[in-house]
């Protein structure tokens, strides 16, 4: 298994934490996307054990979206 050392920062806008993590990211992770990330902190950085995207509330897999463009 080929696991990707990433680092990259949460923000609420106000405040910001560096996050790193070995593994490969959802493919939902993207820029000024909400997530959820699982871990602890150590000094001021956030070693993250699982990272999950979070999608908005119009958000369709694709396997569904296809079935309803066929019909």
């Amino acid at each position: 298994r080929n696991d990707i050392n990433v680092s990259f920062y949460v923000t609420d806008y106000k405040n910001k934490i560096n996050v790193k993590y070995k593994g490969i990211l959802p493919d939902l992770f993207k820029e000024n996307q909400g997530t959820v990330v699982v871990g602890s902190l150590i000094n001021d950085t956030f070693i993250a054990s699982e990272v999950l995207a979070k999608h908005d509330e119009n958000y369709m897999p694709p396997e569904v979206a296809k079935i309803l463009n066929e019909k």
